[in-house]
């Protein structure tokens, strides 16, 4: 049943429904009991009086939507404007035919000023505690060099007393329709949460204009979550004198799990030159090959999908490569090592230059190898570009460092070693299962969707982007 609010508070107009003023006004007439209102519809203009209520559709509030009201600067009702002190406030106005349906749209700009940092604010009351909100906004910006970090939308919930009762909410960017961009976060009202405060910001861009639109809350039900069944293997062939022989010793390993019903599956780096005594040149292979549609196999048999790393052969060139099958055995994607030490750069391979992410059926997976493990941009890159799990086949490395890429970076990673942990880390870094000499097989169930809330802090996945300095150079001389 769809019900109407006349507070004060939350009647952001009428004018947020697409009806013509003649379609509203006759359906008005048909109801007995809205005559007063008809009345002031003709005394005071369609638009006026539509401002008086906000509709509500079922479990949706339109927060600002449609809005045909005064176009002016003054603000919306329930909307108002902020900055942290006077001398930086950014310039505010609704500006006219600027929303994505030809209506307003709330636009604020820079007005040349470099410090400049404001945002357009709504109240909204009542919030259940426990439930699950679903926040949409959309914007258009011009002028902004940096947008993840110039132009921000985050959820401030507030119990009775007007308090914060957790760290805001940091909404992402999560698609784009021509000049519009949609940004939206699905999240659970904490404790004590009676209010949710709404806030568009532009911050640092003072040739910037930025227009907000189609923003609304909406009541969900809560999904089961996604669980993903990761499991990493520890083992190093020896004496194998072949590539396929040592693959083949992984591959009998791997099926030794299928009881447990692996959803991914790691192996080391150079699963192909590992206890064979050849150089990479002798053993390097075209992708797909020989051993993709070894693991191929294992990865149908499985129903699973299975990264590793191998030697790959593309002309006169060679990479250290790491390549991702899927459940049907299908070469998924690739990923071709960045970042070479000394030694593979003297044994003649040449490094990759892109960080892929690929989208499997349970989220979206990015793969290093090794070497990236000592450098901060390769794991930063796929997480900027939505990973939420890393695949990381490494001969040796620190599993420190291991550690603090999941960490910084919000994520879980995988890794599958020789003469390092090989093992499956949380986004708090912590250890969540171990594969050993002794029990070669480790398998950890993974929670995507769980909410890691660091206090005073909130969920750094959502926040650190935001509070990134990317303009900054960081290269040395």
């Amino acid at each position: 049943m769809e019900t109407y609010e006349t507070d004060r508070r939350s009647r952001a107009a009428l004018c947020t429904r697409p009806n013509s003023a003649g379609g509203m006004l006759s359906c008005l007439r048909r109801s007995p009991w809205i005559a007063p209102l008809a009345a002031a519809l003709t005394l005071f203009g369609c638009c006026a009086a539509m401002a008086a209520l906000q509709r509500v559709s079922g479990n949706r509030a339109a927060l600002f939507q449609n809005y045909r009201g005064p176009m002016n600067t003054r603000t919306p009702d329930g909307w108002s404007t902020t900055s942290p002190r006077e001398g930086i406030a950014p310039r505010f106005e609704v500006a006219a035919g600027a929303g994505r349906a030809g209506s307003g749209a709330l636009a604020i700009q820079g007005g040349g000023n470099a410090a400049a940092v404001g945002s357009w604010r709504r109240d909204w009351s009542p919030v259940r505690a426990g439930v699950t909100y679903r926040f949409t906004a959309w914007r258009r910006a011009e002028g902004v060099a940096y947008p993840t970090r110039s132009l921000t939308a985050r959820l401030v919930w507030l119990d009775a007393r007007g308090q914060p009762a957790r760290p805001p909410d940091y909404v992402p960017a999560v698609a784009s329709e021509g000049a519009w961009t949609r940004m939206e976060h699905v999240c659970v009202a904490p404790e004590r949460a009676q209010t949710v405060r709404v806030e568009l910001t532009l911050a640092w861009a003072p040739d910037a204009t930025v227009w907000w639109d189609d923003v609304s809350l909406t009541e969900e039900t809560p999904s089961a979550g996604r669980v993903v069944r990761a499991l990493t293997v520890y083992h190093r062939p020896q004496g194998t004198g072949a590539a396929a022989r040592s693959v083949e010793e992984f591959c009998r390993l791997m099926e030794r799990a299928a009881d447990q019903k692996p959803d991914v599956i790691c192996l080391p780096e150079g699963v192909t030159v590992i206890g064979t005594g050849k150089s990479y040149a002798e053993v390097a292979e075209s992708v797909p090959g020989p051993t993709t549609t070894r693991l191929g196999a294992a990865a149908r048999k499985l129903k699973s999908y299975i990264c590793a790393g191998l030697y790959e052969r593309e002309g006169k060139i060679l990479y250290n490569t790491a390549v991702l099958l899927d459940r049907e055995g299908r070469v998924a994607g690739k990923y071709r090592k960045t970042h070479l030490p000394r030694e593979e750069v003297e044994a003649g391979l040449t490094p990759g230059s892109e960080y892929p992410v690929f989208q499997t059926d349970f989220g979206k997976v990015g793969m290093m190898i090794c070497w990236d493990l000592q450098f901060p941009e390769p794991s930063r890159a796929l997480a900027l570009k939505g990973a939420e799990l890393i695949l990381l086949p490494i001969w040796g490395g620190s599993d420190i460092l291991a550690r603090a890429r999941a960490m910084e970076n919000h994520v879980f990673l995988i890794t599958s070693s020789y003469d390092m942990k090989t093992f499956i880390v949380d986004p708090k870094g912590d250890v969540a299962a171990e594969a050993t000499r002794e029990q070669p097989l480790a398998l950890a169930e993974l929670h995507l969707d769980r909410k890691i809330v660091q206090p005073w802090l909130g969920d750094m996945r959502t926040r650190t982007w935001n509070e990134r300095r990317a303009d900054l150079r960081v290269d040395g001389p």
